[in-house]
This record gives structure tokens, C-alpha cells and sequence, in this order.
């Protein structure tokens, strides 16, 4: 599977996300294309790394009016709770399943980047959200009330019953 490149087709407008989300390719490649003895150290980085990018983007959802249990925010915990239990695989000799949950990343992350991230971001530039300093120009463009599901008009929440049905 070819590696992951960073492409302005990731890039959002968002310089603070934007940034981050090169950083995040970058350290992901550096992770597919590493030898065994350096896979488990790239690999926590890239643990790290994303541990603090989703923080941040959680906590912009929070002060502009998404909700923390959003689908965004769900699949942030999901993905960072798969990639721990990566580590804890790797640590204990699997390697081959933290090469492959890195190649999962490098099919995941464009789908996530250019969907819901795209939509955070179109979000914080219509509410004049300064990522670096937390103010918001336009705050008469914030929602009155907090935004559920993904933050579209056409994402609802989904009731656990239907959806484990729909899993099976």
C-alpha cells in the first residue's frame, strides 16, 4: 500500500489545522517506512501527537458549539483508543498489527480530514474562531444551541439499537 503524502487536497484553510494535519502525515510516513527497531518509539510520537491534535480540535468544538458527543468527537476517542491498544500490541512483539493499523491510518485519516474536519473548519472561519487565541469575531454566528450528530443538517444522531443492527 503506498504511503501516505501530504496534498493540497488535505489542506483546509486552516493554517492551525492545516499544520497539524502535515505534521500528522509526516509522522505517520515515518512510521509505515520504519524498521522494526524504531517502530514502537515513531509509533508512540505519532500516539502522542494525535492524542494532543484531536484534544485541540475537540476543545474548538466545545467553544464554538458542538457538542462533545458529537460523531466527531466519538471517532477521535475510537481511533486513539485503537492506536493504545496499537502500542500495547506492539510492546508485547505484534509489530505486524501496528503496520497494519498504520496503513488503516493512511486510508482513514483523507476520509476524516476531508469530511469531518472539513466541516469544523468551514465551522470555526464562519464563527471568526482564532484558533491560537480562542476568540470569536462573529459570535452573533454561533448556534443557539449546541450542534449534535456531525454538525450537518444531514447527520442525526443515531439510536444505539438501530445502530447495532445495522453493524450485524
Amino acid at each position: 500500500m503506498p504511503t501516505l503524502q501530504w496534498t493540497d487536497s488535505l489542506a483546509l484553510g486552516l493554517p492551525v489545522m492545516d499544520d497539524t494535519h502535515h505534521e500528522f502525515v509526516d509522522l505517520l510516513a515515518q512510521v509505515v517506512n520504519a524498521p522494526d527497531d524504531t517502530l514502537l518509539p515513531l509509533w508512540r510520537e505519532l500516539v502522542a501527537h494525535t492524542d494532543t491534535h484531536f484534544a485541540r480540535e475537540d476543545h474548538w468544538m466545545k467553544e464554538t458549539g458542538f457538542s462533545s458527543t458529537n460523531c466527531h468527537t466519538t471517532q477521535h476517542q475510537v481511533v486513539l483508543q485503537v492506536m493504545r491498544e496499537g502500542d500495547q500490541r506492539g510492546t508485547a512483539g505484534e509489530l505486524a498489527v501496528v503496520r497494519q493499523m498504520a496503513d488503516e491510518l493512511g486510508t482513514w485519516f483523507p476520509m476524516h480530514a476531508q469530511a469531518m474536519d472539513a466541516a469544523l473548519a468551514l465551522h470555526l472561519r464562519g464563527v471568526g474562531y482564532d484558533p491560537i487565541t480562542g476568540q470569536v469575531t462573529l459570535p452573533q454566528a454561533l448556534p443557539s444551541e449546541t450542534i449534535h450528530g456531525c454538525g450537518g443538517s444531514t447527520c442525526a444522531t443515531v439510536d444505539a439499537p438501530r445502530q447495532e443492527r445495522a453493524v450485524l
